[in-house]
């Protein structure tokens, strides 16, 4: 069985309640791909989830882009993976570079969060990537492998997880990894899965790029062998979101 396509829309900390609607309003009149062809998740910020999910067509699904490590309690501040699941949330974004950056999240920390989700039944979109020194150092797969490997060690079962490879130099930056630069890296790190934990978790694991995806880069990108998908920024908040989440038909064709 091939790999479902996936796109994810991270909205980040965006929106007020009239351009979620009409972000909403957008997405619902769209043409889009079916559910056979393409798995899509749009993830607004914590205080728009339920106005989301109430009003968004069934066939888009909702992510949180965030959770705490642990059960909920004295942690002011933080939303818990019971709370998501209560919600009826399916999906949650964990360990995004700019939580790991701006909110000095390490690798074990985003390991734990992610075994933790799971186990609460969440579904998650683990996110790994170098930055643009790390690149010129060469050692993008190092920076990756180690990445993938702290949340490897904490978990068994990857069927419902999703890997995003974004490379940090390109999020939100225009800069795009080519479509050459994109399929090596999702290449090494399906060989990394294939070695490390399983051919057969390698094979099935959907493995998608951010950073700065948009319109007119998205069909190249899907073109590329191991490109299993998008999670896209700034432009999950357009119109042309929906010209992303059709480049899906690429790997139907």
């Amino acid at each position: 069985m091939g790999r479902k396509f996936f796109v994810g829309g991270n909205w980040k900390c965006n929106g007020t309640v009239e351009q979620v609607e009409s972000i909403v309003n957008t997405l619902n009149a769209g043409q889009i791909a079916s559910t056979d062809v393409v798995e899509v998740v749009v993830s607004p910020p914590y205080v728009f989830l339920p106005t989301v999910k109430g009003k968004l067509r069934p066939e888009i699904q909702v992510a949180a882009q965030n959770c705490w490590v642990k059960k909920g309690g004295a942690f002011t501040g933080e939303v818990s993976a019971e709370m998501l699941v209560n919600l009826g949330v399916p999906w949650v974004i964990l360990g995004h570079s700019e939580r790991r950056s701006l909110m000095g999240e390490s690798s074990e920390f985003v390991g734990e969060k992610v075994a933790y989700a799971l186990a609460q039944g969440l579904k998650v979109i683990a996110c790994v990537g170098e930055t643009l020194e790390q690149r010129e150092a060469g050692s993008t797969m190092a920076v990756v492998a180690e990445q993938t490997k702290a949340i490897a060690g904490k978990i068994k079962d990857w069927t419902n997880v999703v890997v995003a490879y974004e490379p940090v130099w390109a999020i939100g930056t225009g800069k795009v990894a080519t479509p050459a630069q994109a399929q090596e890296v999702h290449a090494n790190l399906r060989d990394w899965l294939k070695t490390n934990v399983s051919p057969e978790v390698a094979e099935s694991t959907r493995i998608i790029y951010g950073g700065s995806v948009t319109g007119a880069s998205c069909k190249e990108l899907a073109g590329q062998p191991d490109v299993d998908g998008f999670l896209v920024g700034g432009a999950s908040l357009k119109p042309e979101f929906i010209d992303i989440i059709n480049a899906a038909t690429v790997k139907s064709a």
